[in-house]
Parts: C-alpha cells; structure tokens; sequence
C-alpha cells in the first residue's frame, strides 16, 4: 500500500548554511595561503619584499605533524613546542568528528569543497560500479595505516627530535614550495585528480584522503547520525539519490558508516515531514543551525584556547629561518632509523 505524504512545513536551510561555512572557511585558507607565501618570499629575500608575519593556521595543511604532536602529546602530557597550532586543529577536528560525525569534510575541509563543486559545476556525472568502488574505498584506510603505523613505532623523544630537525621546522615551506615549483610528474598527478573530481563525486575524499579516513572512524563514536521514521518514510528513494558518499538511506533506520559526512543534502531533500533527520537519540532532533553552531564553536573554541595558553605561535628564532627557508631545496628529510 502507498503511503500517504505528510508534507513538511518547516524551510530547510541546511545547505544555504553549509555554503556559507565552505565558503568562508575556503576563504580563511585562501587568506593563510596568500599570507603564508608572503612571509615565506619576506625571509627568503632577506626582508627585501613587504614585511610579512606566519599565520600558524597554516600547519592545518600539516595533518601528518598534527598527528605526530598528538601521539607525542599524549605520551608525554606536555604541548609540543613546534608546529602545535596542528595540533589543535587536528584535536579541534577530531572532537567535530566525535560530536557531528564527519561533518569537517562536507563543512569545513576547503579541498573537499573544491571537490564538490568541481562536479557539481561541470555536471559530468561519472559512476565507478559498485564492484570496484568498495576496494578503492579501502585505499584511504591503507594510507591511513601506512601513517598511523609510522607514528606507532617513534617515540615522543623521536618525534620531538624530527619536529626540530631542519626539515621539521620548514615542513610548511617545503609542502609551499612542492607547488611553486611543481615538476612534471606532480602536475600529471595533480591533473588527474582534477579531472577525475570533475567525472566522479568527491574522488579525492571518496578513496584516497587518510584525513577524512581518520576523521571517519572517530565519528562511528558520535551520537548524531541520520536516522530514518519508517512510519513517515514514503519511499521515494530521493535522499538515496542525492547522498554523495552513495549510502542506502532509505534503506536504513539510521546511518552509522564511516562514509557519512553529515552533509545534511538528504534530510534537504526528503519531502516527507520528519521521515528523516539529524538526532543525537531517536526522539532529539539536530536542526541545521545547531550542527553549524557546533562546529563553529568546536573549531573557535579549541584555536582560542590555543591562542591564550601560548601554543598557537612557533617561536622560531628569524636567523634559523632566514637560513633554512632560503636553502630549502637543500633540506632534505631526516631519514629514519
């Protein structure tokens, strides 16, 4: 028997609220960028170009390090002295992930925003079958074990000494200058993954970003899921349709893979009045604002704190850098024992 629709009365603002995040956390990293390219051509040309000072926000594109603090950090209870900005970051990103599932990705993350609307722009829609894309799927499971089995087997006293190892202290520049000066084989690589983003819906985040694999299985913790009422649920399958990380929900009473980035597009779509919604229990329903709001606080919250307890700096004296940043190509990674 059909069942019959219960419109819903409410105006979804889901969407318009996560564009404006993506937007302006896309914005913010642009902004880290440009600063951060400033400041590293100030040092390089001995103060000959404009003064410029280093955003720490720029360690966000350091995960690797973050996560090296953090082992170390917990090791050890003492805040690393370098690049502990990441640290933060990665903790401030964790804990959205614990509370909000993996919603820094489809939120927040400015390279699953471009991403996104790669695809979404040019409309070529690309479909990977259902054979292959499980396996690739597992790809950024491997990488993520490939790091997290690297960071294992180094100490605090190791991971210490490579933070303020000569590479370690320009990790930032050198990942700058890996695309200043981007040789033939990154740019093919770089392609590819462009053009791939354009076809397929989110490649990157789908089967290779070990961030997002990260992120992933510390929010099969969080309480939020999706949850679906069977009794409203009219089966029109549109929420399944337009889930990019392509999960049966409406199939399921909730979701609980690791795939879900809480993008809220199929709660959006749903026509059927509380058939489908973000809940913490079966009963407490998450409106869009207070996801937002959550996420807001989690990220102002944790860089604040950094900021006042004097973690979020890198106090690095400018004679070190004007010595390792002008001879950068030169400062090669410590090899491991």
């Amino acid at each position: 028997m059909k069942k019959k629709l219960v419109k819903r009365t409410d105006v979804d603002r889901s969407q318009q609220l996560r564009l404006a995040f993506q937007l302006a956390f896309l914005a913010l990293n642009v902004w880290i960028g440009m600063q951060f390219y400033a400041w590293v051509r100030f040092v390089e040309t001995n103060g000959a170009t404009r003064a410029a000072t280093r955003p720490s926000g720029v360690e966000g594109w350091l995960p690797i390090a973050g996560l090296m603090n953090l082992k170390a950090f917990i090791v050890t209870g003492s805040v690393p002295r370098v690049h502990s900005a990441g640290m933060f970051l990665l903790i401030a990103f964790l804990t959205m992930s614990l509370l909000m599932k993996k919603a820094f990705c489809s939120w927040l993350c400015p390279v699953g925003t471009i991403s996104e609307w790669l695809w979404r722009i040019f409309r070529i829609r690309g479909r990977i079958p259902r054979w292959l894309d499980i396996p690739l799927r597992s790809l950024k499971y491997l990488l993520l074990g490939f790091f997290g089995w690297a960071i294992a087997r180094m100490s605090a006293d190791e991971i210490a000494q490579f933070m303020q190892s000569p590479y370690g202290l320009i990790a930032d520049v050198k990942m700058l200058n890996f695309f200043r000066f981007i040789g033939t084989t990154g740019l093919i690589v770089l392609g590819v993954i462009v053009a791939l983003s354009v076809v397929i819906e989110n490649f990157w985040c789908r089967y290779l970003c070990p961030y997002g694999a990260l992120l992933g299985l510390t929010a099969l913790l969080s309480p939020a899921r999706i949850r679906r009422d069977a009794d409203a649920c009219i089966d029109c399958a549109k929420c399944a349709k337009v889930c990019p990380a392509r999960l049966p929900v409406d199939k399921k009473p909730q979701i609980l893979s690791a795939e879900c980035t809480l993008c809220m597009q199929c709660t959006a779509v749903c026509p059927a009045a509380r058939a489908l919604e973000v809940r913490v229990t079966k009963r407490r329903p998450v409106p869009a604002w207070a996801v937002a709001a959550t996420i807001a606080a989690i990220f102002f919250g944790v860089t604040a704190f950094a900021r006042l307890s004097g973690h979020w700096n890198l106090r690095v004296p400018m004679e070190i850098y004007k010595t390792l940043v002008a001879n950068a190509s030169n400062v090669s990674h410590p090899m491991p024992r």
